[in-house]
């Protein structure tokens, strides 16, 4: 499952990641940990809301990465 996600900053990705592939990124990864693809209707507001925690967090981390050396070097955000 985690071998799908894939790395969103650049240089890697050309553009900036979009919001759709960090949430992309935060399922993939709440799915890999929960161990449900699709979690029972008891678990899926705590799933959601894991999903939303983590793509939050991504979103965060990649506006603060400060990406250095060669030429195209820039912050990502």
């Amino acid at each position: 499952m985690c071998r799908s996600i894939k790395t969103l900053r650049p240089p890697v990705l050309a553009e900036e990641a979009t919001e759709d592939e960090i949430r992309a990124a935060a399922l993939q990864y709440v799915r890999k940990v929960s161990g449900f693809r699709a979690p029972a209707a008891h678990n899926q507001e705590v799933f959601d809301r894991a999903v939303e925690a983590v793509t939050e967090a991504t979103a965060e981390l990649l506006a603060g990465l400060e990406v250095r050396g060669g030429a195209g070097a820039r912050r990502a955000s």
